[in-house]
C-alpha cells in the first residue's frame, strides 16, 4: 500500500509525460495502428450486437481503427482519448468513410478526455463499453477503480463492458523503470500491468463473463480480454 501511495504521488506528473509522449508518437506516426480493427474489437461488436445495443464507447480510442470498426457495424460511437493528434486523425477516418458527426447510420463523435476524471456522460447512457489496453496504461491501482466506477455509472442495466490487459506474465512486467504499483516504463510506455486479482476486484458487482488469455505483436505482448456485464436491472 505504501508503494502504491508513493506511485500516486507522482502519477499526475508521469501521466503528463505520456500524454506527451503518445502526441509525438501519434503526429510522427499517423495511422500507426494499422486500418484493420482489432481482435479484442470484433469481440466486443459480437457481444454489444447480442445484447441489442446500440450506443457505445471507447475508452482510448486513438486513431480509432477500432471506432471506425464499430461505426461500420452499425453502432453510435463515442469516441475519448487524452490525444487531441489521435483524435483530428480520427475524425479525418470517419468523415472519410461517412461515419463522421453527420453520418448516417453508425456514426461517431470525438471527446478529448482524460479519465483519471469523470466520464463526460450521464448516468446509465450507453449500451457498451470497450477499452483495448487503456486500463493499463499510467494509472494507479486507485485510479483504475476509480475509471470502472465511472464504466458502471454510464452502462445502461444489463450493459456490456469488455476490456484488456497486459498482466504480470508479459515479458515486459518488471523490466525497464519501475514507478511502483505494478507500473513499469519500458520504451517511453509506462504500463500498469494486471494481476488477476485486481482482475477479480473489477468484477466485484458485476457478472464476469470472461477472462481470456491472447497475445499480440512482435514480443508477444500477453493480454487478458476480460468481458463483464452490469445487473440487467436494479437490485429492490
Amino acid at each position: 500500500m505504501a508503494e502504491a501511495d508513493a506511485w500516486a504521488e507522482s502519477g499526475r506528473e508521469l501521466g503528463e509525460v505520456q500524454r506527451e509522449h503518445w502526441e509525438r508518437t501519434y503526429g510522427e506516426h499517423p495511422g500507426m495502428y494499422g486500418e484493420e480493427p482489432s481482435e479484442p474489437a470484433v469481440h466486443a461488436a459480437g457481444v454489444f450486437r447480442a445484447a441489442g445495443a446500440r450506443e457505445v464507447l471507447e475508452l482510448g480510442a486513438g486513431h480509432g481503427r477500432d471506432a471506425l470498426y464499430f461505426a461500420r457495424a452499425g453502432f453510435d460511437v463515442l469516441a475519448v482519448d487524452f490525444s487531441p493528434v489521435g483524435l483530428e486523425q480520427l475524425r479525418r477516418g470517419a468523415d472519410a468513410r461517412g461515419v463522421g458527426a453527420r453520418g448516417v447510420g453508425g456514426r461517431i463523435t470525438t471527446a478529448v478526455h482524460d479519465v483519471r476524471t469523470p466520464l463526460p456522460l450521464g448516468d446509465a447512457s450507453v449500451d457498451g463499453v470497450f477499452a483495448h489496453m487503456l486500463l493499463c496504461m499510467a494509472l494507479s491501482t486507485r485510479e483504475i477503480h476509480g475509471l470502472v466506477g465511472e464504466v458502471r455509472r454510464v452502462l445502461r442495466p444489463g450493459g456490456s463492458f469488455v476490456y484488456t490487459v497486459r498482466h504480470t506474465a508479459d515479458a515486459h512486467y518488471g523490466a525497464g523503470t519501475g514507478h511502483g504499483d505494478d507500473v513499469w516504463e519500458h520504451g517511453g510506455f509506462a504500463v500498469h500491468f494486471f494481476s488477476r486479482a485486481l482482475v477479480d476486484a473489477l468484477a466485484k458487482g458485476w457478472t464476469l463473463r470472461e477472462v481470456r488469455p491472447f497475445e499480440e505483436g512482435g514480443l508477444p505482448r500477453r493480454l487478458w480480454r476480460v468481458t463483464q456485464t452490469t445487473p440487467s436491472a436494479a437490485p429492490e
